[in-house]
């Protein structure tokens, strides 16, 4: 599970391209705002995963970031998958977070001040089914997807502080 075997080109799964992904992103900041940020974010239910966003501070800048992510909920925590739309790279905001793990989401029920890591061994082992059960990561495809990338996909747990 942590570690994935090169996959062929012929078995991974096909993208939409790269100005469709950054499309829906900038779709979902415009609708937080036009909503004064009742959408996208819900809670997990039915199997689904949930949406939160996510401010960290900047690892070079210092000033406010801010991301929408899906995430579930393991014993009051929120648990998320460290991927840049499925490109490779790691994406800014784990790299903001890793930095600097004090950071705050939103959810449906307000702000909430969360500490950021990264699960490892048996942490990371138990909470990957879960996410790969979530209804909206791309269910069969996640392990696919994952399994194309040259480096092993974090599973970031952000706990509430305080």
């Amino acid at each position: 599970m942590s570690a994935h075997p090169a996959t062929p080109a012929t078995d991974r799964p096909r993208l939409p391209p790269r100005w469709i992904i950054r499309t829906a992103w900038s779709a979902q900041r415009l609708l937080y705002r036009l909503t004064g940020g009742r959408y996208p974010l819900t809670r997990p239910k039915g199997g689904s995963f949930g949406m939160l966003r996510l401010r960290t501070t900047g690892r070079r800048s210092g000033r406010e970031r801010a991301v929408i992510l899906g995430y579930v909920v393991d014993d009051g925590r929120y648990v998320t998958l460290a991927m840049n739309g499925w490109d490779d790279s790691p994406p800014a905001w784990w790299l903001n977070l890793s930095a600097r793990p004090d950071a705050a989401v939103d959810t449906v029920d307000g702000p909430v001040g969360v500490r950021g890591r990264a699960a490892t061994g048996a942490e990371r082992d138990r909470l990957w089914p879960a996410l790969v059960a979530a209804r909206g990561w791309g269910g069969e495809d996640l392990d696919r997807f994952v399994a194309a990338r040259s480096r092993t996909t974090p599973v970031v747990v952000l706990e509430p502080r305080g």
